[in-house]
């Protein structure tokens, strides 16, 4: 660990406020990020696609008036995209044909009004489908802190470019957990904020069904609620929109708040998880405690009934393949895909309208037992993030095990976030606690449905009191 004051440590609303106040300009703060881009992401590959000299253009020029004016910024290669930028998604298809994008989505054109300043995009796997970041397209992106481990996924190239300070902040986004497990494999922050909290427009109302949450990776609590701020609301045409916070979200992470009842969530007897897992959850539990608030043992148990899910998802990644071949005007070569997404897009090719609805009703009845059960016991719920230790890379890569088996070895590692998806609740995943030998191990805290900014406020008071600032990945 190490604990420089080098400029790349600062969060986000530090590095603004050293552009708003004349001690850096824009231009040195992008040229500091793309030198140390240059340096370090050799070593991890989170940083696939450059656009270095738009970007310099960019700080050189008038910039937005946001409340991130001139910070260095890293877009996922994934959902969100930019006009004249890449986009292949993870996949070999697009890069093959070298498909630009041509527009920029909602949420592209409320980053660059927030002042950001996109460098380039980071590695996710192939349509954002895993929880690593190994993508056939691009290779493995590597963990900061153990080379031979994976990020997460699949905002896997955020997590690591955040953790290593390329950038104090990352756009990801999360569709099982793919915010939440590279913030807990990565040791930096990670919120899944409540559905339709921040829009998927001008082209989508959902995305992968209403899975799909969009959001950033950042070093600080306060940095993930500014940006919300910037980037939330409501945009027409949108299906639904979360209902808009009391003040802002950077005012809520500052704040108290209050005395709550924390659920900790007690796992069935077939659930083991890894000891570090647990004792990062006993921590916290023990930190809460001390911080004053109550602590209440929870049970959830619709959480852990078998959901019918599996031809609705199947079904989504052959309508994305799909829609993609749309938008790119051409059909993209199929033998080209990952194994695992050649296999999900043959069964969803299968699945009839009447058994996708059959499948999504079913999910959706699941998510009102889930969400019933746990809010009648507590104000915000404790769980891990992930129930082990990031995977070596190699294990869970594209071609390491029969597509079925591949999915259900991914299926273990979003236990704990993707039913937070199908609810649509927010959650954040926190660096709490670290082990012996120096890896991070996040802890998850869940919020009822649109109350993210009391989500925000007991995270921000577990960060003042356990900062974890100071840690960040040394690889120089």
């Amino acid at each position: 660990m190490s604990t420089s004051p080098d400029w790349a440590l600062l969060d986000g609303i530090a590095q603004a406020e050293l552009v708003r106040s004349g001690a850096v300009s824009a231009e040195e703060l992008v040229r500091l990020a793309i030198e140390r881009i240059e340096r370090v992401d050799p070593r991890l590959n989170a940083v696939v696609i450059e656009r270095f000299e738009r970007a310099l253009a960019e700080a050189r020029a008038p910039l937005a008036d946001g409340p991130f004016a001139g910070v260095p910024f890293l877009l996922k290669d994934a959902v969100c995209h930019s006009a004249g930028d890449p986009y292949h998604f993870g996949m070999r298809a697009l890069k093959e044909i070298g498909w630009v994008e041509r527009s920029d989505t909602t949420l592209a054109r409320r980053f660059r009004a927030a002042g950001l300043v996109t460098l380039g995009k980071t590695n996710t796997p192939e349509m954002a489908g895993s929880a690593t970041t190994e993508p056939l397209a691009y290779g493995p992106t590597r963990n900061p802190w153990d080379l031979d481990r994976s990020p997460g996924g699949s905002s896997g190239g955020a997590g690591a470019a955040v953790a290593a300070g390329l950038v104090a902040v990352a756009h990801g986004n999360d569709m099982g957990g793919s915010i939440r497990i590279p913030a807990a494999a990565c040791g930096v922050v990670g919120l899944k904020p409540s559905r339709g909290r921040v829009s998927l427009g001008p082209e989508l109302g959902e995305a992968f069904g209403s899975s799909t949450h969009e959001h950033v990776l950042t070093r600080s609590v306060r940095d993930s609620a500014a940006v919300l701020d910037a980037i939330a609301g409501y945009e027409p045409g949108d299906p639904y929109t979360a209902p808009p916070p009391h003040g802002t979200f950077l005012q809520a992470a500052l704040r108290d708040p209050g005395r709550l009842r924390v659920g900790v969530l007690r796992l069935p007897p077939a659930l083991a998880i890894a000891t570090a897992c647990q004792a990062a959850v006993d921590a916290t539990a023990a930190l809460l405690d001390r911080l004053g608030h109550e602590l209440v043992s929870v049970e959830v148990a619709p959480l852990w009934d078998e959901l019918q899910g599996g031809e609705a998802g199947a079904a989504l990644a052959t309508r994305e393949l799909e829609r993609l071949e749309q938008r790119v005007g051409q059909p993209l070569a199929r033998e080209l895909l990952e194994p695992a997404t050649a296999y999900l897009v043959e069964l969803g090719a299968s699945v009839s309208a009447t058994a996708y609805l059959a499948d999504a009703q079913v999910a959706q009845q699941w998510a009102r037992r889930v969400s019933a059960s746990w809010r009648a016991q507590c104000d915000v719920l404790l769980t891990p993030t992930l129930p082990e230790l990031p995977p070596p890379l190699g294990k869970l890569a594209p071609t390491a095990l029969p597509p079925a088996e591949l999915l259900e070895q991914i299926g273990r590692l979003v236990t704990f976030t993707a039913p937070f998806n199908g609810t649509g609740e927010p959650a954040i995943s926190l660096p709490v606690w670290w082990t012996d030998g120096g890896q991070p191990v996040g802890i998850q805290l869940v919020g009822g449905y649109g109350e993210d900014a009391g989500l925000l406020s007991l995270a921000g008071q577990l960060e003042r009191s356990a900062p974890w600032h100071a840690r960040y990945a040394t690889l120089e």
